[in-house]
């Protein structure tokens, strides 16, 4: 397309055909958008058309002159065909070096075989002015050539290894293909010094409008071409396209001051200091050290500094192994000494529950020198599964800025750290990019960085990805990514202003990926010269970056030699110095490693008293009003609605609700009492199976709807119910991230089946059932899980309790003391709750008992399905008053003295089995005992039960089959808690 000399040759022959029969049917001002909106095209053709006409509104001399002609026809309304002038066709030009120069889109077919061969008219100028044109014509498609393609060939690989060979996807090592880059064309010598005008669409003239042909090779070179290759031209928005040339074109915008060039040194040394101490003091330990990518530092530092320049005042941190001890110390400047406890002084166990310190996070809170503002900093806790912690990052953040008012994303802000083989092996790192955008999970633009080792523990990049970049998947959000060489460490400053001040701008991602490489193995004891010998011989014979640096700015006068020295024995002996005072430490304090404390929420409450979860029966009528009422005005609602509406409207008046209304009744209560509400996931808003519409739409009107549960009090919590994404794993981690940021809160995450926690399972095994002992963290999370055996094939009918049973950390011969706070007691010592309601009043307190507890513990729920809809499961409001609380065992209402079988089962079996009671007749001699929360195990209660039907014979029921379900975690706590009462026939 751009090689082209006038109009008949830019354009393909679709694109002449429609413009020459939609000349005058498309009205100037809509010219781009009627182009962009034809399927033929390409989204480079559009963009380069869309950008000539913005062009030529400016100026009408800056386009070609055939286009200049084209549009001025166009917009006089010139008829059909006859706003273009077609100027004379030269075959000779296909041989002009300087045509030739272009690679970003195939030669077009003209000429005299083509169906638009042209004839010259008299009023058309000669050959040597078609030349000049042709020429400017050429230098623009060059330009817009390394503005898409310059990446390919900028110098990005300390070792040079791979990215000399990534357009290739790695098929084979004979280097660059000559077509793919520009400047392998051959140029004439006598046209590097004839001097072209600049397009409108780049900014390497600085204040000059004209270059000559060298001097914009030379400026586009050092853009594109050296240490830093952008991708960018895959971005929708011209203004956004814009921004970011004029950031890497414009002359000497990457030089730095004499003093930036000096903190730069200095951050260096920190960075390079703090690995070779640890490496000396304890040269067996595993720490997953920063060799070889030590200008992380300085890069975290100098976005940071950037952002709290440009408003931000909050930083939370997510981030695999690779430098997190090193990010502690020198980002977050976490005390040495506590870091330094970690390997001298402390056990495992002291961990924790035995992580290793490369796993833990941290929250401080400091100055920054640089602004002279405090800014808040968090790394979250993140176990091997490397990227797990993106999503929970996001929930956090979200969750930060949700209360604090932070609409702009302005003040909080998220970094997320990347490994090269996580971040394009890792599906949940497409899930996290996913939530960017969407309404009620952005978090307003994060920036990703990518430490980049050119290698996934053993396995060489072209066997573990199959795109270019390990940073293509961010490519689906329009995100552009900073290529970097590792080793100029004032081109990564300048991307990370870059990164900082687009964030700020356009509250949207970016990445940046710093190509490194990594000096000792996957950890200090590895040894990689086994499988990736040819790299390792580079790296060992490479010299480390601060020596490289130090070296340089002592050769241009920046420093001389003895003040790198200095700098290097001041960090020495603050090192020294904190070594010394951590001998004085002899136990973990847990408050240092946690990433967002919950100040003031613990003290001053009886860990052993939990608040009442009845509701005054006025607040229960006045939300069982509102949720019946058809939204007010001219609001169009569903027939089908309509019929809802009113039967809620009717339990209401009767005193009763059903599941969907509990759960209503539970939260609007919460809403009240100024707790916020957050509910999220598949279809949340309608419900899956059409039982709770939460939001209302307007039949008639799109985008017009209504949320009764946020219209019930003037001054009430804000609810949130959002539809996410089809995620469950990146989800489930945004939720719990969220629940982590203020105990403050409900925080629901439902499946859209139960099953479809499957997909989640890394956030529910490495963060939820482990949590408060692996990460000294507590959350209040509820996961809502639809259960029940009720067809749908034997993967899609079952959450699978048993799973999350076996994850459950008590003891099954440990039968507690009894006493009055024997509930509390377990509560307090269990790692989760594991419930199966069969009544919505016990459903109604389950959730509001997880804002009662003076702590948090995540709540399972077996939601029912059949039971949504069921008329006998019915709750009075009476058992949801004040007095009245979560009932872990539903006891039987039968005559003791005649029952013969005594069955306990759970969840909505129970009915089931009661109509087959009723239909034997056999009321008097069964009794049916539900177990309403079964973990932790009510051993007192059920104890009390058996005994109370002591002549019976005990079975367990339950609908799913014998390795499933509750019943091999039931079956030994059964056997536990009758164990004292040997006459009982055993189950």
């Amino acid at each position: 397309m751009y090689r082209a000399k006038s109009l008949a040759n830019v354009l393909p022959e679709k694109l002449m055909l429609w413009m020459s029969r939609n000349s005058s049917a498309v009205p100037a001002k809509h010219f781009s958008t009627a182009v962009a909106q034809e399927p033929f095209l390409s989204g480079s053709s559009a963009n380069y058309v869309e950008e000539m006409y913005t062009q030529w509104q400016k100026d009408p001399k800056s386009v070609h002159a055939s286009w200049d002609t084209f549009f001025k026809s166009a917009s006089a309304g010139a008829a059909p065909g006859q706003a273009y002038m077609s100027p004379p066709s030269y075959t000779h030009l296909q041989q002009t070096p300087l045509m030739a120069m272009s690679a970003v889109m195939p030669q077009p077919q003209f000429g005299a075989q083509s169906q638009y061969a042209l004839t010259p008219t008299a009023s058309q100028k000669g050959p040597s002015d078609e030349r000049v044109i042709d020429d400017h014509l050429a230098v623009q498609a060059i330009i817009r050539s390394y503005q898409t393609r310059g990446h390919h060939v900028a110098s990005l690989d300390p070792l040079k290894v791979h990215y000399a060979d990534l357009h290739s996807a790695f098929k084979d090592r004979k280097g660059t293909p000559p077509e793919l880059v520009v400047r392998n064309y051959m140029l004439e010598t006598k046209d590097m010094d004839r001097v072209f005008k600049l397009p409108g669409t780049t900014f390497i003239g600085g204040g000059d409008n004209a270059l000559s042909l060298r001097e914009i090779l030379n400026r586009l070179e050092e853009a594109y071409c050296r240490h830093i290759g952008v991708e960018f031209m895959f971005i929708n928005s011209l203004e956004q396209l814009n921004w970011i040339r004029k950031k890497f074109e414009t002359p000497g915008v990457m030089q730095l001051t004499k003093e930036q060039k000096r903190l730069l040194m200095a951050r260096l040394v920190r960075s390079t200091g703090f690995e070779a101490y640890l490496a000396r003091k304890w040269p067996s330990e595993k720490r997953f050290g920063l060799e070889g990518c030590e200008v992380l530092i300085p890069a975290m530092k100098q976005i940071i500094d950037k952002s709290s320049e440009l408003g931000v005042d909050s930083v939370i941190m997510g981030m695999p192994h690779r430098g997190r001890l090193n990010v502690l110390a020198n980002v977050c400047r976490k005390p040495l000494e506590q870091i330094f406890t970690q390997f001298s002084t402390l056990e495992a166990a002291d961990e924790g529950s035995g992580d290793v310190k490369y796993h833990l996070g941290t929250f401080i809170e400091r100055l920054n020198r640089m602004t002279n503002k405090n800014v808040r900093m968090a790394v979250c806790a993140n176990p091997s599964h490397l990227e797990a912690v993106d999503p929970i990052v996001q929930g956090k953040t979200r969750a930060e800025q949700f209360y604090r008012g932070d609409t702009e994303g302005k003040k909080v802000m998220s970094i997320l750290l990347h490994g090269d083989a996580a971040f394009s092996g890792q599906g949940i790192v497409y899930e996290t990019f996913h939530l960017s955008d969407l309404p009620d999970y952005s978090t307003l633009g994060t920036i990703h960085i990518v430490v980049n080792n050119q290698v996934g523990f053993t396995t060489d990049p072209r066997y573990s990805r199959s795109s270019p970049y390990c940073t293509d998947v961010a490519r689906v959000v329009n995100a552009p990514i900073f290529h970097v060489n590792s080793d100029d460490p004032e081109a990564v400053m300048h991307v990370c202003n870059v990164a900082a001040e687009w964030r700020a701008l356009y509250h949207k991602d970016c990445v940046i990926d710093l190509v490194c490489y990594r000096r000792s193995g996957h950890n200090e004891s590895d040894e990689p010269m086994f499988t990736q010998p040819l790299m390792y011989t580079k790296i060992k014979a490479q010299v480390p970056l601060l020596e490289l640096y130090s070296k340089k700015l002592v050769a241009d006068g920046t420093v001389t030699e003895s003040e790198v020295s200095e700098e290097k024995d001041k960090y020495e002996k603050i090192c020294e110095e904190s070594y010394k005072n951590s001998a004085a430490i002899t136990q973990v304090f847990h408050k240092h490693w946690l990433d967002s404390p919950w100040s003031g929420f613990f003290e001053g409450k009886d860990p052993l008293k939990c608040g009442d979860t009845g509701v005054p029966e006025e607040t229960l009528k006045h939300i069982g009003k509102r949720i019946g009422q058809i939204p007010p005005g001219n609001f169009v609602i569903h027939n089908g609605l309509k019929r809802i509406l009113k039967g809620r409207t009717d339990l209401a008046n009767e005193r009763k609700v059903d599941w969907a209304m509990g759960e209503a009744m539970a939260f609007g209560a919460l809403l009240k009492e100024g707790i916020h509400v957050r509910l999220s996931g598949q279809d949340v808003e309608r419900g899956t199976f059409s039982h709770r519409h939460h939001v209302l739409h307007h039949q008639t009107i799109d985008k017009v709807t209504f949320r009764p549960l946020c219209n019930l009090y003037p001054d009430q919590a804000p609810y949130t119910v959002c539809n996410s994404s089809l995620s469950e794993f990146g989800v489930l981690g945004f939720e719990l991230g969220f629940s982590m940021t203020s105990p403050n809160a409900l925080v629901c995450w439902e499946a859209q089946f139960g099953d479809f926690n499957n997909t989640a399972q890394c956030i529910i095994d490495q963060f939820i059932c482990s949590g408060q002992a692996k990460w000294v963290r507590q959350s209040g999370i509820v996961l809502l899980l639809p259960h029940g055996l009720e067809g749908m094939g034997p993967e899609h009918s079952s959450a699978r309790p048993e799973r999350f049973l076996q994850l459950c950390n008590d003891d099954p011969d440990y039968f507690p003391p009894e006493g009055e706070q024997f509930e509390m007691r377990q509560l307090q010592d269990i790692n989760w709750q594991v419930i199966n309601c069969s009544t919505p009043a016990n459903y109604f307190h389950a959730m509001r008992r997880q804002i009662a507890l003076p702590f948090r513990k995540p709540l399972i729920v077996m939601t029912p399905k059949s039971l949504l809809r069921h008329p006998e499961a019915r709750s009075s409001f009476d058992l949801m008053l004040p007095g009245t609380k979560f009932l872990r065992v539903i006891p039987d209402e039968v005559n003791p003295q005649n029952v013969k079988r005594h069955i306990f089962c759970s969840g909505k079996v129970y009915y089931e089995l009661n109509k087959e009671r009723a239909a034997r007749k056999l009321e008097n001699e069964v009794a049916i005992s539900r177990i309403e929360q079964i973990c932790p195990f009510p051993f007192d209660l059920v104890k009390q039960e058996v005994k109370r039907y002591s002549n019976a014979h005990v079975v367990y029921a339950q609908e799913e089959h014998k390795n499933q379900g509750n019943w091999s975690y039931i079956q030994p706590r059964l056997e536990t808690a009758i164990r004292d009462l040997p006459n009982v026939p055993r189950p």
